[in-house]
Parts: structure tokens; sequence; C-alpha cells
């Protein structure tokens, strides 16, 4: 028997040592807890996360999650489209005389609105960022040779004071409400990220069109910077003997925001 130990008499024989007692140590209860936590936080992330990885790390190519985000807009803008026609069939069908006076007054409307396809010939101006080897060994300041929002903006109002009957950037129909935004080294256009080239077509009289952009002084400015080895931003113009404008599928409706209470 060792020394501190204590024995316990039987009916059958001899004292036997007793068998020291195990203590409950903080790990048996803090182990389950921690296995607990864990699991709680993985059902959180997923959940958060919708099949996406929620790691920012991820996304490192500009062009690649441009391209992404514009094929979520895509699905969410197809969705969006046969939710409209669903609409549109289920108003025609309604048989009475005052909403089918509206219907005629909003026929009348879709057009000036950007609502109806415009096909004919125009103008396509194509703007760019000046190339890499450029950029890479410049000591200019970077805004001189990366395209801005201002750039394409001065392109369509230029256009549309040319009496443009429909106005595209990359491929978008562009209307009273489109707004045109740079987000970083991309530019936000109804809701969709775009890099650059940035592609900016016109339907209507080539040669308005052509007078409206070469008397803006705006774009004067950028064709000389385009011309300038040291800033080279990419200025393309061609004539289009025929251009095809879609008709605007966004939202109709303004967003705004509001005071708080």
């Amino acid at each position: 028997m060792t020394p501190g130990s204590h024995a316990r008499p039987t009916e059958d024989g001899p004292a036997r040592p007793e068998r020291p007692r195990r203590r409950w140590g903080a790990w048996r209860v803090g182990t389950p807890l921690v296995v607990l936590l864990c699991g709680g936080l993985f059902v959180v992330s997923a959940h958060n996360s919708q099949g996406t990885d929620l790691r920012p790390g991820r996304y490192t190519d500009l062009a690649s999650l441009v391209g992404s985000e514009a094929r979520d807009y895509g699905a969410l803008q197809a969705q969006v489209k046969s939710l409209n026609a669903d609409i549109a069939t289920l108003t025609s069908s309604v048989n009475d005389s005052e909403v089918q006076r509206y219907q005629r007054r909003v026929a009348k409307l879709e057009d000036p609105a950007g609502l109806v396809p415009r096909t004919g010939p125009g103008v396509t101006v194509t703007l760019s960022d000046a190339p890499a080897d450029v950029i890479n060994n410049t000591t200019r300041d970077l805004n001189y040779l990366v395209v801005h929002q201002q750039d394409i903006q001065a392109v369509v109002n230029a256009m549309w004071e040319a009496g443009a009957t429909a106005v595209t950037v990359q491929g978008q129909r562009i209307v009273s409400t489109t707004g045109i935004k740079c987000e970083g080294n991309a530019v936000q256009l109804q809701g969709v990220p775009y890099s650059q080239p940035y592609r900016i077509s016109a339907v209507g009289d080539q040669t308005a069109l052509l007078n409206a952009i070469a008397g803006d002084r705006y774009l004067q400015v950028y064709r000389e910077q385009a011309a300038d080895p040291s800033i080279s931003v990419g200025w393309d113009l061609q004539l289009e003997d025929s251009i095809t404008a879609p008709a605007y599928d966004g939202l109709l409706d303004l967003n705004y925001a509001k005071p708080l209470k």
C-alpha cells in the first residue's frame, strides 16, 4: 500500500487499495462547448455566403470580378424581363375601356422613352486606357492615362446634342435616368460594372454626329491627349452602316435617398 492511500475493508477478503477518484477537468466541459461554437459558426457562414466564397482574397483579378458581377446581373435581368412579359400579358387581357386608354398613351411614350429598339446608320466611338507600357513607365499623374466617367458622358452628350435617336454604351440602351459612375478601375452602368474599352454607339444622322463630336471642346482636349505619345489614351471613331440599339429593359422607377426620421 502506498503512503497516503486508504483501504476499504470487505466481507470477502482482506482490504484492497481504494482507486483514486478522477476529477472532472475544465477541458471536459470546454471541449464540447468549442465543438458546438465551431458548428454554429459553420452554419452562419454557410447561410451568409449563399454558396459564394466569403474570403475577399479570392477576387484578385478585376476583369474576372467584373465578368462575374455582370453575369449575375444578366441572370437577374432575364428574370425581370420574364416577369415583365407576364405582367404585360395579364394587363393586355383586361377588358376595360379605361385601362385600354392608358395602354394607348403608354404605347405612344415608349419610343421616346427608349423602350423600343432602334436600327439605322450611325457612329461608334471607342475609349480605352493608355497601353500598359505607357502606364508602367510614365511620370505623369495616372488620371491622365485612364478613361473616366466624364469622358464617356461627354461623348454621350455630344451624340444627344446631334439629335441621335438612340445611344448605347457597351450595348446597353441609355435613357434619361441612366447613371454612368466610376467604380474603382471599372465603370458601372445601370448596376452592371464594365471594364475598358468602352464602346459608345449612336443611331442618327452621321454628319450631325461627326460635327457635334468634333466641335465639343471637352472631346477636343481628349483627342489631343490621345495623340500625345506620353498619354496615349485610346480614341477610335467609326462610321457604321447599321447600328441596332436594343430597347431599355432596366428599372423604370427612380430610387433616391430619404432622410431618417
